[in-house]
């Protein structure tokens, strides 16, 4: 049996693009998911698919080579785990020490936030 190949790409449509659509998930945030060095702020939205936007402040994370791992890597485990996440517009805000993270723990750690996200949402739509 053939399967059909699921598109991994990271296009626009999969982006927080505009200052609008950052101030609509902080005002309006239903999921929050906390660990120590990261947050994940998310809610549903009526657009096709999810949407990742990323906070990674020099106050939290100084080095830039180190925020642009973090980013780098919160988009490749989001880009992985987008079919399961349905629908919700999230933002991924660092929180000081995730630049001590390595590379295997801070990917584990964001896919076990997308599960627990994912989770949360299908709870959320089974109220409703």
């Amino acid at each position: 049996m053939a399967t059909l190949p699921v598109a991994f790409s990271f296009g626009k449509s999969l982006r927080l693009l505009d200052a609008d659509d950052y101030k609509c998930v902080f005002d309006n945030a239903r999921f929050k998911l906390s660990k120590k060095e990261i947050l994940i702020l998310a809610r549903p939205n009526s657009t096709q698919g999810p949407r990742l936007g990323l906070v990674i402040a020099k106050k939290s994370v100084k080095h830039a080579v180190q925020r642009n791992r973090i980013k780098r890597l919160a988009r490749e485990s989001f880009r992985m785990q987008q079919c399961q996440l349905q629908d919700v517009d999230a933002i991924v805000l660092a929180r000081r020490g995730l630049d001590q993270l390595d590379n295997t723990h801070l990917r584990s750690l964001f896919d076990r936030l997308w599960l627990q996200l994912a989770d949360k949402r299908e709870k959320h739509a089974a109220k409703q």
